[in-house]
């Protein structure tokens, strides 16, 4: 028995088949016929050389400038309109293609120029203590690896918070976005970093959203950017406070090199050092020379004209000086030598119990756990009750079901 429809009915079924089928689909094509309507609505034809589907979408879901020729993946969910015709409704559009990409940037960079958005002015430097960092990258990517090395590595001993997300495709801006507001919620960082190591300009396209651009513009947190190789300029970076070329780079930017102050300090103590040994010369020279003055003197005062008994009271000085004097200035260069080495001595053990403690701390890193495939149960303990689970690259939320106690001796 065929059923029968009314025509609202068959396009009420038909829909249901299609969200059912293509709930999400992603088309590229070429775009024709762009018009925007009431300052609302988007409108325009996807085509191809033999095809074109008409594409509806609303314009605050337009996160890149389009015109008629350029290239773009859409996605969206395709549906009959109660008017009978075919549309797909947009719900993200990326530009494809050398082109494409390139007039989608320029358009873009150039209308927010004119706002002030990239103004040099409103940039803000690295904080000078700064110990507490966000991190907005996907953490199983190299670029993040590199990152987290080298921060080790040059210092050590800040504290980093982690928001894993995707760095590229049509997910990435809205996830980046999300992270950004997390951190500037909470205010417990001093600074963000948003890290993608190198891909082709389609992979680092996600970085030219306008959503996203003004939120790095917009964040009360200063904003650092390492993204893609050194040659690679996104609207991410110009509205950072900041931009690194590389995600290595911007661990440098942000951290001390630990070998370069070891090596300023030793510099310093030795400076000192010096100085303190050029000023005891100094005294101990001008000490000679004010004795001598003043022997000199009492010789004219007393009067004493033979050659024979100056030269005797000559030697009596020369003996006080080699037998009294010189002595006690050896010992307080001596002491004061002793004094410099204990200071070495001191810095070089709180230098080594530094790189100890710091060794401990990555050993006691979660992040570094968790990437040995542990992972982190947070919640209560009961049958029904939903937990998180966190592992290295994902989040969970799971129920328990069943609680038992483990036999350790088995």
């Amino acid at each position: 028995m065929n059923d029968s429809f009314t025509p609202t009915e068959f396009i009420s079924v038909v829909n249901q088949t299609l969200e059912y089928a293509y709930s999400s689909a992603l088309v590229i094509g070429e775009v024709a016929s762009f018009k925007v309507n009431q300052g609302k609505w988007v409108f325009f034809d996807l085509k191809d050389e033999e095809s074109s589907i008409s594409c509806f979408m609303p314009l605050w879901d337009l996160r890149i400038p389009l015109e008629d020729g350029m290239k773009v993946m859409v996605r969206g969910l395709p549906k009959i309109t109660k008017w009978g015709k075919f549309s797909f409704t947009v719900s993200a559009v990326k530009p494809v293609g050398e082109g494409s990409l390139k007039k989608a940037y320029e358009m873009l960079k150039k209308k927010l120029t004119q706002e002030g958005l990239f103004d040099p002015a409103k940039k803000r430097p690295i904080p000078d203590d700064l110990m507490r960092l966000g991190v907005i990258s996907s953490t199983g990517a190299a670029g993040y690896a590199d990152f987290i090395k080298i921060i080790n590595a040059r210092w050590g001993g800040m504290k980093v918070q982690v928001a894993h997300t995707q760095v590229q495709g049509l997910d990435a801006p809205d996830q980046i976005i999300k992270a950004l507001q997390y951190f500037n919620e909470r205010g417990e960082v001093q600074m963000i970093a948003i890290l993608r190591g190198g891909g082709s300009a389609d992979d680092l396209s996600c970085f030219n959203d306008e959503a996203l651009v003004r939120a790095i513009a917009a964040s009360k947190i200063p904003v650092i950017t390492g993204i893609g190789h050194e040659v690679d300029e996104s609207l991410s970076d110009l509205a950072a406070d900041v931009r690194a070329s590389t995600p290595s780079n911007a661990a440098e930017m942000l951290t001390r090199d630990r070998a370069e102050v070891r090596e300023k300090i030793r510099r310093s103590i030795n400076r000192v050092s010096q100085m303190t040994l050029q000023e005891i010369e100094r005294a101990r020279d001008n000490n000679r020379s004010r004795i001598n003055e003043t022997m000199r003197k009492s010789l004219e005062q007393i009067g004493l004209a033979r050659q024979q008994n100056s030269s005797q009271l000559k030697r009596i000085i020369s003996l006080i000086r080699v037998k009294y004097l010189d002595p006690m200035i050896e010992a307080n260069r001596e002491k004061i030598r002793r004094c410099l080495e204990k200071i070495k001595v001191e810095f070089e053990r709180v230098e080594s119990d530094i790189s100890q403690k710091m060794k401990t701390l990555e050993v006691l890193n979660p992040e570094k756990v968790l990437s040995q495939g542990y992972a982190i149960l947070a919640g209560k303990i009961s049958p029904g009750n939903i937990v998180k689970i966190t592992t290295f690259k994902q989040e969970i939320e799971a129920e328990i079901k069943k609680i038992q106690e483990r036999n350790r001796d088995e």
